[in-house]
């Protein structure tokens, strides 16, 4: 069912009783002068020198432990574009608000007002000393390749642009469901990716990982193939040897990923694809074509949109918290494939078992795994235990974790305590 929402209750909603989403509170006492001298002068001496004398000292006397950045220079913002980065910060914000709520981390949201790639890059890299990890959001392509890139390999604490990589993880825990569910092999699907931009990339080179081997990308232009002499480095990576249409694209593909606009592509060439194809229609808030489009002409289809409204909603909500929460936990100094790869197995996985009473409460009783219900919903708590404990693990076992003596079932008792 979809839920309507007026201006007038959003804009109250930011208003009131604060303005704003956000505020910062004390964890520690601060009622009596003895709290004073330990909170500031003369006690807060002693970490600070504990801290000079070895840097990892900040993980266990401040709130780098457990506090994340969420960056943006405003430059792609939801569906409304390059806004800047002051009108950006309700989304920030609302960004913060998922991490604290869905994996209790804390989050500061920052708004760097630069698209120049190298100031942008230095400034957070002057900033990352406060935080345990930093999620970039909402920065158009291809500079967002760039930053990311220059950060990740600058910085030693964990970095990921959630527009990239959180949709890569989460339609790829949906492709693994949906090849299941249809018995169909990753390595044999042909996949049609209609958009050419951060995510379409980051999604495509993850289904690779999973071992997908034939994917077709299309941007405002046609299909994407060395004959071009416009692509870019990143294109490149996903160029067909030759020139084809779209429908010859789209003629018995096994899945098409949507990431660009409404009408990209029609229900003419939905026809052209798989009698049992998995149709990811993820243009926001207005799908490619919506899903009763698609099953008018592929009645036997899988699909997913990015709307809450219908079934099978790819929502990154469901991977950003709980990667930052696996990573933080182990102080892992990168978020790697391996560790996206596991989030996506294990979100897979959650949606095939039994759904609990507090879902059903929310979203019916009529859930269970098949092809309307291929990755599980946002408030499903077990996502805490099983994503972030997967993604711990996946960092020691890459080597990019500081911590690896970690006790799996003693963690996942720590991560069920904490929702």
């Amino acid at each position: 069912m979809s839920i309507l929402v007026t201006k007038e209750e959003s804009l109250a909603y930011h208003e009131f009783p604060k303005a704003g989403k956000l505020c910062v509170e004390t964890t520690v006492p601060f009622m009596t002068q003895k709290d004073l001298a330990l909170a500031y002068t003369p006690g807060v001496a002693n970490p600070c020198i504990e801290i000079e004398a070895n840097p990892e000292n900040a993980f266990r006397y401040t709130s780098k432990s457990n506090l994340v950045a969420v960056i943006s220079n405003g430059t792609a913002v939801l569906g409304l574009g390059d806004i800047g980065a002051l009108a950006s910060k309700p989304v920030m914000e609302g960004k913060s608000i998922l991490f604290k709520r869905f994996s209790a981390i804390d989050s500061f949201d920052i708004e760097v007002d630069e698209k120049d790639v190298d100031k942008f890059c230095a400034v957070v890299k002057a900033i990352a000393p406060t935080f345990g990890g930093i999620n970039l959001e909402d920065i158009s392509a291809p500079a967002c390749f760039e930053i990311e890139r220059r950060l990740v390999e600058e910085l030693d604490i964990p970095v990921m642009h959630d527009d990239q990589h959180g949709t890569a993880i989460i339609s790829s825990a949906g492709l693994i469901n949906a090849c299941d569910i249809m018995n169909k092999k990753l390595e044999e699907v042909k996949i049609v990716v209609v958009g050419a931009g951060a995510a379409a990339i980051s999604c495509s080179r993850m289904y690779k990982s999973l071992g997908v081997q034939n994917i077709i990308m299309i941007d405002s232009k046609g299909v994407i193939h060395d004959e071009r002499t416009d692509l870019n480095e990143y294109k490149k990576e996903f160029s067909a040897p030759k020139a084809m249409t779209m429908e010859e694209a789209f003629f018995d593909a096994d899945m098409v990923l949507g990431l660009s606009k409404p009408g990209t592509f029609t229900k003419e060439h939905i026809a052209l694809m798989k009698e049992e194809p998995i149709v990811f229609a993820l243009s926001n808030p207005t799908p490619e074509l919506f899903p009763e489009e698609i099953l008018e002409v592929k009645p036997k289809a899988v699909v997913g949109t990015g709307r809450s409204d219908f079934n099978n909603q790819i929502n990154n909500v469901l991977g950003f918290p709980f990667i930052f929460r696996g990573a933080l936990d182990v102080r892992a100094t990168s978020i790697n494939m391996e560790m996206k790869v596991a989030a996506a197995h294990a979100i897979a996985d959650l949606a095939k078992k039994e759904v609990t009473a507090e879902v059903k409460a929310i979203f019916g009783e009529n859930i269970e795994y098949g092809r309307d219900y291929i990755i599980p919903k946002p408030f499903d708590k077990r996502l805490m235990v099983d994503v972030s404990s997967a993604v711990a693990q996946a960092a020691i076992e890459s080597s990019v974790a500081k911590i690896t003596d970690l006790d799996i079932v003693a963690y996942k008792l720590q991560l069920s305590e904490m929702i």
